[in-house]
């Protein structure tokens, strides 16, 4: 198993040395999702490997799986609207934006339909589908945001922050909110958020181990799939 991010001293040959192991892994054998065949599917909303026979739903990344899997386990998809737009109406602010879990879920929830507010050091920026979803996949705008209007316009506020001098305002947060942080250190002050959010998810990483062996389960089935399929051929 290989563990993003890498030990490099310096943080740009971290970056180009997590990029480089991401893309040479195989994409039958990437539990964590990362390679360039997923990551350019995930961006591009693109759902499974084998199109048009979709039998094989490409990989997802665990942590931001994990978080969908939260979502959709708290009832924040709406199973009224159709498959690949269920998070229509809903703006989730996202303070976070790494290549490894914050970039690639705001892709993941715009591309489901929602607004999606993508909170870094320096600026927002928004990922949306536009106008009544009228585009396919996502599409990533500036904003002149500040982090602060960003959290006050969130009915779901995701952490990621890896600091414990980091704590989210709870002031600035809507009343009914839903709050999940995926961070180590606690973003959310929690007796505070507890009085002003109707939900509230400490941390996640269960849920992360849980999908990792959805995704290892999941490529075992693929490649299982593909001998007997090779076998039939054959006879």
């Amino acid at each position: 198993m290989i563990y993003y991010q890498s030990c490099s001293s310096h943080l740009v040959h971290r970056i180009q040395q997590d990029q480089y192991l991401q893309n040479i892994v195989s994409p039958a054998k990437d539990v964590e999702g990362l390679c360039h065949t997923y990551r350019y599917n995930m961006y591009h909303n693109v759902r499974f490997l084998d199109p048009p026979t979709n039998a094989k739903k490409c990989i997802i990344p665990c942590t931001p799986l994990a978080i969908v899997k939260v979502l959709e386990h708290l009832h924040i998809y709406n199973p009224m609207l159709p498959y690949g737009g269920r998070l229509y109406g809903k703006t989730i602010a996202i303070v976070n934006r790494s290549e490894v879990v914050g970039r690639p879920l705001a892709a993941l929830l715009a591309n489901d339909g929602a607004r999606v507010l993508s909170v870094d050091i320096g600026d927002v920026l928004e990922f949306h589908r536009g106008t009544g979803l009228q585009h396919r996949q996502h599409q990533v705008m500036e904003t002149t945001l500040t982090a602060d209007e960003a959290l006050r316009q969130a009915d779901v506020v995701i952490t990621g922050v890896p600091s414990p001098n980091y704590k989210v305002d709870t002031s600035l947060l809507k009343d009914g909110v839903v709050a999940i942080n995926f961070s180590s250190a606690r973003n959310f002050n929690g007796d505070e958020v507890k009085k002003r959010a109707a939900m509230y998810v400490p941390s996640i990483g269960k849920v992360t181990v849980a999908m990792l062996q959805r995704n290892l389960l999941r490529l075992y089935a693929y490649q299982r799939a593909d001998v007997e399929s090779a076998k039939a051929k054959q006879a």
